[in-house]
Parts: structure tokens; C-alpha cells; sequence
């Protein structure tokens, strides 16, 4: 076995999701709120595309290795009504992947090298650490701010801070957008500076735009509003809720083109056919509406795990990220919730064990080198509006008996 396979964490939401499993086929009432799936299936025109595609007398063979023509325009012409560019994107700088994950790969893989130091948020979708340690770069974790955000002002400190240390300069950025865990979300301005800063540092930007679509008042842009040279990651599984047709998207720059025609030929030849024929029918109008009542949803859901984080007065509403977009909600204990060997990874086993509730635990998410991965915990809300009354009534009930485990140990010690 490779030194590199040993050395990948897991994906801890995957452990915690495969015990939940466990739980449930044991015949528990296992409550969902761990992984980012939405409770609804592929859009109605998107299914039934599928099945006419199947049925019709066709080879489902091969695409070209930036996908489906039709598919690629698309895309192009979202980005113009949704995003007003100023220029239309060519097709030739869109990718159709295998989901967000072969995208990352691919962008990685063409942008960075071994040894080469990347920038990621200390919150931040576990995932790209992983898939960058494997590939041999180095991480540089960014402390985000209060708002739970990566913004310029956080990397301009890291950029001055490396060069009087003399330190190798930062050679890209991998950032989402509504952020996965915390749902915080760039504004216009922030981005903006963001893409700038970047540019003048020789820094590739890699913008994660996968919940762009799902969010909650704030207006969402892209980073192709700002730069050229930015390379953005989509996907149809978060807001098209296609999570198992595994498709995504990406555009990338010029210059990039070539180098990842090649590097797609070689690891995925093309993204599934049959999930390509279908998402071209994502942006129907009748399929934007059914998208819409989902967001509809999130909404309500949103509103019920706060509303209900609110009651539990041992909680500090500042340490509850601002969940601006997406489906999750970021919650950070505080450290009078928690003591040793008690911290989120014991709540998130203890919830699940004896009230089959299903969150993350944080150390899924945050700097394996610091303290807070064991303080903080995500819930997803994407599973549904009764799903979530159900987890957040366990909840509350589990509260005040973690609080006697906690203070039990705090006393001893």
C-alpha cells in the first residue's frame, strides 16, 4: 500500500453516515442531518429525459472530453442570464466533469504541483485538504474571521506575513462560497477584492460556486464577474439535486484549456453520457420552478434549526455561522460545553448512539492542528422540514444531559 494512501484522512461524514446506516438497519429511527443530501431526487424533466434517452435506439457511448455541445452552452448561456457577464463564456473554457470531485482533481492536478503551497480556510470542506495532501502539496490554513469568512483582508495578512518570514509564497487558493460548513457567503465586494488580490500575487484562484443557487437574501456572483484567470468549480448535485448522477462543472481559463483536455482524457474520458443528457433539460422553466419550491424549503428548515439553537440559552448566537447560503448550520460549542474527552466528536457519537440523530463533528472540517475541530459541529438541513423538527426536538432533549457529562468532568478536574 502507497505511503499517499495511508497518509488520506477519511471523510469523516462518510463514517458518521455509514453508523447511522448501521443504526437504521438495526431497525432504529435514525434522523438524518449529516451529509448534504437533499430529499428530493433529480428534477421531473431531468428523470424523464433520462428514461427517453435509455429508451431511444442509441449507442450511450462517449462524449468529447469537455462533454455534451449542448450541455456546454447551456452553461455558457446560465452564467449570462443569471450572472449578467459581460462577455459570454466560449464553450471551449467549460468542462463537464464526474460531480464536483473529479473536478477538484482535474483543477488540481493541472494547477498545482508537489510541494507547492495552497491555501485553504481553517472551516472549510474537508475534501480539498485531503485531495491536496495526496497529491504532495503543502496547506496553508487561513483563520477565518469572525463572520466565519476567507476574505482579502485574512489572505493579504498571510501573503505580508510569509514574505517577512521568507517563507515559499502561497501558489493558489481553494475557496467555497456559500461555505461548506459554515453557509457564509462573499458579498459583491468581497469577492471582488478577493479575485484582485489574487491576481496581483500570481495566486490561482479556485472559486467553489457548488451552493451557488440556495441561498437566503444575499446576492450571489461568481468570480467571473472579477477575473479571467479564476477557475470555478461547479455542480449539478446541491441545487439540481442530482447528487448521484455525478455531475459537475467547470470553467476554466485560457491557458488552462489544453493542460486539462489532456488531463480529462487520461483519468475520466468524459463524464457519465446518460447524466449529461439529461442536465440539459436543468434549466427548463418548469424545472426552475420545481428548484425553487426546494429553496423554499431549505428556507423553512433553515428557520427552524435556528429558531431552535435559540432556546438552548447555553449557546452563544455569536458562535452560529451566519448560514447565509446553502444547507448547513455551523455551531460552535463554546468552550463551557465542553471538556476533555467530552467535546463535539463525543456529542455527535453520544446523539447518534441514544437518540439516533445523525451531525458532523468538526474535527471533519476545521485545521487538524488546532483546538476547534472538537468544539464545533455541523447540521445539515438539506433532508427535509420534518426531519429537521424531529432532530432539533432530540436534540434539545439530549442537551441538558451532555451538559451533566460536561460538568461532571469539569468538577472532577
Amino acid at each position: 500500500m502507497s505511503r499517499r494512501a495511508l497518509s488520506v484522512e477519511s471523510f469523516k461524514v462518510m463514517d458518521v453516515l455509514h453508523r447511522a446506516n448501521e443504526l437504521q438497519a438495526d431497525g432504529h429511527d435514525v434522523v438524518h442531518c449529516e451529509v448534504g443530501q437533499p430529499e428530493t431526487g433529480a428534477p421531473e424533466r431531468v428523470a424523464r429525459a433520462a428514461v427517453e434517452a435509455l429508451i431511444e435506439p442509441q449507442i450511450m457511448g462517449y462524449t468529447d472530453a469537455f462533454g455534451l455541445m449542448a450541455l456546454r452552452q447551456r452553461i455558457s448561456d446560465h452564467y449570462d442570464k443569471k450572472y449578467k457577464m459581460e462577455k459570454s463564456i466560449p464553450t471551449n473554457r467549460v468542462v463537464v466533469t464526474t460531480g464536483s470531485s473529479g473536478g477538484f482533481l482535474l483543477a488540481f492536478t493541472a494547477c498545482f504541483d508537489a510541494g507547492d503551497f495552497v491555501a485553504i480556510a481553517s472551516s472549510g470542506y474537508p475534501c480539498y485538504r485531503n485531495i491536496l495532501s495526496a497529491l504532495g502539496c503543502n496547506l496553508v490554513n487561513i483563520s477565518v474571521n469572525d463572520s466565519f469568512k476567507l476574505t482579502a483582508t485574512e489572505l493579504k495578512q498571510e501573503i505580508g506575513a510569509r514574505k517577512a518570514n521568507g517563507d515559499v509564497a502561497i501558489k493558489g487558493l481553494i475557496l467555497s462560497s456559500p461555505s461548506n460548513p459554515t453557509g457564509a457567503m462573499l458579498d459583491s465586494s468581497e469577492l471582488k477584492d478577493l479575485c484582485e488580490l489574487c491576481e496581483r500575487n500570481g495566486i490561482q484562484f479556485l472559486s467553489d460556486e457548488i451552493y451557488h443557487g440556495i441561498s437566503y437574501g444575499k446576492k450571489e456572483s461568481t468570480a467571473l464577474n472579477y477575473s479571467d484567470k479564476a477557475l470555478v468549480i461547479n455542480s449539478f448535485s446541491k441545487y439540481y439535486s442530482m447528487t448521484g448522477w455525478r455531475l459537475g462543472w467547470m470553467i476554466i481559463p485560457e491557458n488552462l484549456i489544453d493542460p486539462i483536455n489532456a488531463l480529462q482524457q487520461n483519468m475520466f474520458i468524459s463524464a457519465p453520457t446518460i447524466s449529461q443528457t439529461a442536465a440539459i433539460k436543468c434549466w427548463e422553466d418548469d424545472t426552475i420552478k420545481e428548484l425553487e419550491q426546494h429553496v423554499a424549503k431549505y428556507r423553512i428548515s433553515r428557520s427552524v434549526v435556528l429558531d431552535e439553537l435559540k432556546k438552548i440559552s447555553d449557546l452563544d448566537a455569536k458562535n452560529i455561522a451566519p448560514a447565509d447560503g446553502g444547507f448547513y448550520i455551523y455551531l460552535d460549542l463554546g468552550e463551557r460545553n465542553v471538556a476533555p474527552g467530552f467535546g463535539s466528536i463525543a456529542l455527535c457519537k453520544a446523539l447518534l448512539d441514544e437518540e439516533h440523530v445523525a451531525f458532523t463533528p468538526g474535527n471533519d472540517f476545521e485545521d487538524p492542528a488546532g483546538p476547534l475541530g472538537d468544539r464545533r459541529l455541523r447540521i445539515s438541513y438539506a433532508g427535509g422540514v420534518d426531519t429537521v423538527k424531529t432532530a432539533m426536538e432530540r436534540f434539545r432533549r439530549f442537551w441538558p444531559t451532555w451538559l451533566q457529562r460536561v460538568r461532571a468532568v469539569q468538577l472532577s478536574s
